[in-house]
């Protein structure tokens, strides 16, 4: 491999009909910070008077975002105080949205056999896996995994874990839950940078539930995932990342302007190998299932794969509706599919979500 080729790994799992064969995503369940602002009011809210950053925040294709601030927008939170915020609110989110999905799906606390937590917005120990089996009173035998600080590209990564364990570990449910209070990993200055993270980033946990199952009435028309992804672009480490602060005292996130080209410029050849070795053509992908990491990313995306405005659909209306909420967009993307009721027993699907690293991970579905 030549010293600057980009680092591809490909997991297939082996090819077949049967259905029963594969981890099913049996229902998915969301949820945002109770606090809701437009971008208007983020601005007039921390008195954001530079032209040039307020349209950083009206172009940004949000509406709106669940954020958790403080009462005072004046006051600038420790970092002791952002992860007192991100314990909180990611077991008062990741509850809610643990409950949603079980509901969807008829399934109750005491079901669950496998929990994997996965977030970036702050270092717990215990992590919060242990956090919501307490709050929820889940099984004390519960299995866990704790997925923390990959960023935006890890609620695919978690996915692969828990599709994993689902695999090996038939008729027995399995739980995916991303939590992310982005509000607790915020930098308040007056640079061009943190304007722009500041712009972007919502407050949100989505649960998706897994089983490998034979009832075939209880999977039909539900994705099944049949093939994992990941593609690390060379030269790349530093233009997306989460890092420790000496100014500021805390930890802040960075993110290039470079960001939507370099994955634009990858992700045709991305796509490519996911479906080699399957007998799935791009042409024949009826779902677009993609993180939604920005307007310049998904119209990088879009451009890029010749992708219609339908095909990401769901990614731009949940960037607009909720901002990006890092590691579990994708999944709110997918519950509006699944709400949808377009779907077809036989329906191909892609998921891709991207993050630092740079990372993009990619799975391919089929209903």
């Amino acid at each position: 491999m030549k010293e600057n080729a980009a680092k591809h790994y490909s997991v297939p799992w082996p090819v077949s009909d049967d259905f029963s064969d594969y981890p099913t995503i049996l229902g998915v369940g969301t949820a945002t910070a109770s606090q809701k602002y437009t971008q208007h009011e983020v601005v007039e809210l921390f008195g954001i008077e530079d032209q040039r950053k307020r349209a950083i925040f009206t172009n940004s294709a949000i509406n709106e975002r669940g954020l958790t601030l403080p009462e005072q927008a004046e006051h600038v939170e420790t970092q002791a105080e952002l992860i007192a915020k991100h314990k909180r609110q990611a077991v008062t989110m990741g509850a809610e949205a643990l409950k949603n999905c079980l509901d969807k799906i008829g399934a109750t606390i005491d079901d669950i056999e496998f929990l994997c937590c996965v977030t970036s917005t702050g270092f717990l120990a215990p992590g919060v896996s242990a956090l919501i089996c307490q709050h929820l009173s889940i099984p004390i035998n519960c299995q866990r995994l704790d997925v923390v600080g990959m960023g935006c590209h890890a609620g695919l990564n978690g996915l692969n874990a828990v599709s994993r364990w689902s695999k090996d570990n038939p008729e027995k449910l399995a739980i995916l839950l991303c939590v992310e209070v982005c509000s607790a990993a915020y930098v308040m200055d007056e640079t061009i940078q943190s304007t722009v993270v500041n712009s972007l980033f919502g407050d949100g946990s989505s649960a998706a539930a897994l089983m490998r199952s034979k009832d075939s009435e209880l999977v039909y028309a539900k994705p099944k995932i049949k093939k994992f992804s990941s593609f690390l672009l060379p030269n790349s480490l530093d233009v997306m990342k989460y890092s420790w602060d000496d100014e500021h005292g805390k930890f802040s996130f960075y993110l290039s302007k470079d960001v939507p080209y370099l994955i634009g410029r990858q992700i045709e050849t991305i796509v490519g190998k996911l479906l080699d070795e399957l007998p799935v053509k791009q042409s024949e992908i009826d779902h677009w299932i993609i993180h939604s990491g920005g307007k310049k990313v998904i119209d990088s995306i879009k451009i890029n794969l010749g992708l219609s405005p339908y095909d990401v659909r769901h990614t731009s209306s949940v960037l607009g509706d909720y901002g990006n909420v890092s590691s579990g967009s994708f999944l709110f993307s997918l519950e509006r599919l699944l709400a949808e009721g377009v779907i077809k027993s036989g329906d191909k699907g892609v998921m891709i979500t991207m993050g630092p690293g740079v990372t993009i991970e990619s799975a391919y579905i089929e209903f």
